[in-house]
């Protein structure tokens, strides 16, 4: 029975990758010069610290440019207000990866309402869609790519 996972992930190197290019894009700018800003990770937040709010959002810009370049999808990014303390400014970004069950349940509702002939089960953090025929499932990730659910959606472990 052919089947299929929708997942929401982010490559990680990729994501590594674009950070360093947005560290070094820092270092060399005539308008960060003297000034130490810089980006960090640790797990799935990216903490952006510059001396104003001004350098954060040319840096927050300069960072989704340089993860759009890697094909990571900007929806993947949760911006937080910036902190602006005394001569400091930090901003965090968090990363969304996985599907948790709210959307789960939003996406397995839709295929039910859909009524082609298919299944759609919560595995953890991926949803597991099955179904008779291979052109019911490609049905099923078109409906998906039009729902527009806020973060992006993989298709993979395509199964025949």
């Amino acid at each position: 029975m052919p089947s299929f996972d929708v997942v929401s992930e982010i490559d990680m190197h990729e994501m590594t990758n674009a950070l360093d290019q947005a560290n070094r894009e820092v270092g060399t700018r005539y308008d960060f010069k003297g000034s130490d800003a810089s980006f960090s990770r640790q797990e799935n937040i990216i903490t952006l610290d510059a001396e104003n709010e001004f350098q954060l959002q040319q840096m927050l810009d300069m960072f989704y440019l340089k993860a759009g370049k890697r094909k990571i999808d900007l929806d993947s990014f949760k911006a937080a207000d910036p902190e602006v303390s005394g001569k400091r400014a930090l901003q965090r970004l968090t990363i969304q990866q996985g599907i948790d069950k709210e959307l789960g349940k939003r996406i397995v509702k839709m295929i039910k309402n859909s009524k082609m002939k298919i299944q759609a089960s919560i595995q953890g953090d991926k949803v597991r869609i099955t179904g008779k025929k291979r052109d019911d499932l490609q049905n099923a990730i078109a409906l998906l790519k039009e729902a527009r659910l806020g973060i992006p959606l993989q298709y993979e472990n395509f199964r025949d």
